[in-house]
């Protein structure tokens, strides 16, 4: 408690922490009431059902990009504010919306506006909670997780009534979050100011843009064009299966290949939720930097192969071995959940450019909109399908995975440090890494042509090539002829 009253950041910290509370709590009211509304109000069939989610999980893929995109050229605090407007009015459209064709558009509409939101909260935490984000990461992890269980508390009481106006009072429940969630965000000051001030307040890049022999300040580096860090994307896709896992794959294991009761499902969030409540905070002060955090993709990767080669041995016992093997996995899921949520934002954070860092970590929040859509598509037609040979498959390739994913998370922060080490930083201005993990550092410039080459080479060979280019005037500083750089 005595975080979240002191939470990283100060006032606007705690003020957007309460915002999300109260958004999750809407969003737990309405994940709880969706499906049943559909079915029982609208009157989707099975396959238009899953068609309106499965459009759903594409528009939302699209959210976190766009989020990121003008992050980079206009403040947060408005775009999250639209966003929670996008989806209010989306809300109240389902009041009168009877189509289909309709409800696709105004169901997609809504989750792109919900993944939007998700990456302009993950912005706002870089930028107000400075070094301590990881802490504030944990922080906002509990309050959603919370907030989470409360709606769905409250959406059981809707549900029980299970008439067409108790439905409506449940969406009305949502939207309302959204207003409030909204009317907080604006009480929060704009964090670092404008994009554009930022990128100019800090970083070689601005150095370099200043120093170019055209006069003309240098681009942003695209994420696009990063094929270093659209790698680590790609493999940070599997890193999220544990959500799929927890939340599709094991309730239907449990249903469908052993004994264990159907009513042992709800303790499944139960457990998600306590344990992400009482250990995230925990968790991420022992991932407080990068280095640690690719140490904690290895161990992600381990704890998800050990539930499911436990899932895959769950088939062979009674009601009451199939129940003691389906929480422990629900528990070694949920630990996977915590390493995985700090790890992959930490990385995210770490690996990329300052002057790029919203477009950057909206590319990076494609991971978690990816693995949403395509996780339980592949654990239903592909894993569970293949029987217990398929868990331990699929176990097997995430951890081999997560071992590919940190050692190539270290190499690139190697290189970054090799870059730092060659290039001096600007006069008055923190270098990269000092805005990445604290470190006050200062180097002495190249003393030749041939030393500046070497570091790009070093750079190249670790998949950041696009970060910095020879031959351009990357490392040069504002210091005028007569004083020496750094």
């Amino acid at each position: 408690m005595a975080q979240l009253r002191r939470p990283p950041g100060g006032r606007p910290a705690r003020i957007m922490l309460l915002a999300l509370l109260l958004d999750r709590t809407g969003s737990g009211v309405w994940a709880a009431a969706s499906v049943l509304y559909f079915t029982f109000v609208v009157g989707l069939d099975a396959g238009r059902l899953g068609l309106l989610f499965g459009v759903a999980g594409v528009a939302g893929i699209a959210g976190s990009p766009l989020a990121g995109h003008l992050a980079g050229r206009f403040p947060v605090r408005p775009l999250l504010i639209g966003c929670h407007l996008l989806r209010l009015a989306t809300l109240c459209a389902l009041l009168v919306v009877t189509r289909f064709e309709a409800l696709l558009l105004v169901v997609a509409l809504t989750n792109l506006g919900d993944r939007a939101a998700k990456t302009l909260e993950m912005l706002f935490a870089t930028r107000v909670a400075g070094e301590r984000r990881a802490t504030y990461q944990a922080l906002s992890r509990s309050s959603a997780n919370a907030g989470y269980a409360l709606g769905a508390g409250l959406a059981a009481i809707g549900l029980a009534v299970g008439s067409r106006q108790a439905y409506q009072v449940l969406i009305l429940a949502n939207a309302l979050s959204f207003v409030a969630a909204a009317a907080l965000v604006w009480r929060t000051g704009e964090a670092g100011g404008r994009p554009q001030a930022r990128a100019r307040a800090g970083g070689r890049a601005a150095a370099a843009g200043a120093a170019a022999p055209n006069g003309r300040r240098q681009p942003a580096p695209s994420p696009w064009r990063d094929r270093g860090y659209l790698r680590f994307v790609l493999l940070d896709m599997p890193m999220n299966l544990d959500d799929s896992i927890l939340g599709v794959g094991l309730p239907l294991w449990l249903v469908h290949h052993t004994d264990a009761p159907h009513a042992l499902v709800p303790a499944f969030l139960v457990i998600n939720t306590v344990l992400v409540v009482v250990l995230q905070l925990r968790v991420s002060a022992r991932v407080e930097e990068p280095r640690q955090a690719a140490r904690a993709v290895l161990l992600y990767g381990l704890t998800l192969f050990a539930a499911c080669a436990l899932l895959a041995l769950s088939t062979g016992g009674g009601a009451w071995t199939a129940s003691v093997v389906l929480l422990v996995v629900a528990v070694l899921a949920t630990l996977a959940e915590l390493m995985r949520s700090v790890s992959s934002w930490e990385l995210a954070v770490s690996l990329a450019p300052q002057e790029a860092r919203a477009s950057y970590l909206g590319v990076a929040g494609m991971a978690q909109s990816v693995q949403k859509s395509a996780g339980p598509v592949l654990l239903t037609g592909a894993v569970m399908a293949a029987g217990p040979t398929g868990w331990l498959v699929l176990g097997a390739a995430v951890a081999g995975l997560s071992v590919v994913q940190r050692r190539y998370s270290v190499r690139r922060l190697d290189a970054l440090d090799a870059l730092d080490a060659a290039a001096p930083t600007a006069v008055g201005a923190p270098g990269r890494q000092d805005s990445l993990r604290g470190h006050r550092r200062r180097r002495d410039p190249p003393s030749s042509d041939e030393d500046e080459d070497e570091a790009s080479r070093m750079v190249s060979t670790s998949g950041v090539a696009r970060l910095v280019r020879p031959d351009r005037t990357r490392f040069s500083c504002w210091a005028p002829p007569t004083r020496p750089c750094g």
